[in-house]
């Protein structure tokens, strides 16, 4: 049996950009991550809204926690995101990222960026399932 807490819990002590967003870990379980961190001005592009990548490595993390749940080390080999809306300093967001699909060598996830209620980004990925486990 898995023990996600601990495995996302490991991930995060050795996280150093997720630590630079300051990810808050909401929510953890077998094939699904919640996370959330509030948008700070170093954040922002030149036009005063967040930077798509900041949005982008919210979700990133998500999709990681959520992929490593199962146990299994599991490593991204193809994402994509969607920015819906404009997002400024000072708005808290949610990723919640929740296995769709998953086979003994892949893994398909989909992340929903959220600004309370209202959908920011659309994140897709696909993990490769090493066969490596996390020592916990």
């Amino acid at each position: 049996m898995t023990n996600p807490e601990k495995i996302v819990s490991q991930m995060m002590a050795k996280d150093a950009f997720s630590q630079w967003l300051d990810v808050k870990v909401d929510e953890v379980r077998e094939g699904f991550a919640q996370i959330s961190m509030t948008v700070r001005e170093e954040m922002l592009n030149g036009h005063q809204i967040m930077h798509g990548g900041i949005s982008y490595s919210l979700a990133d993390s998500a999709f990681a926690f959520a992929s490593n749940t199962h146990g299994r080390k599991a490593v991204s080999i193809e994402t994509s995101i969607n920015h819906l809306k404009p997002v400024f300093a000072g708005d808290r967001l949610t990723a919640t990222a929740e296995m769709e699909s998953l086979s003994r060598s892949v893994g398909y996830y989909l992340v929903r960026v959220k600004r309370e209620n209202d959908l920011v980004g659309l994140f897709k990925g696909v993990v490769y399932r090493k066969q490596e486990e996390w020592k916990i």
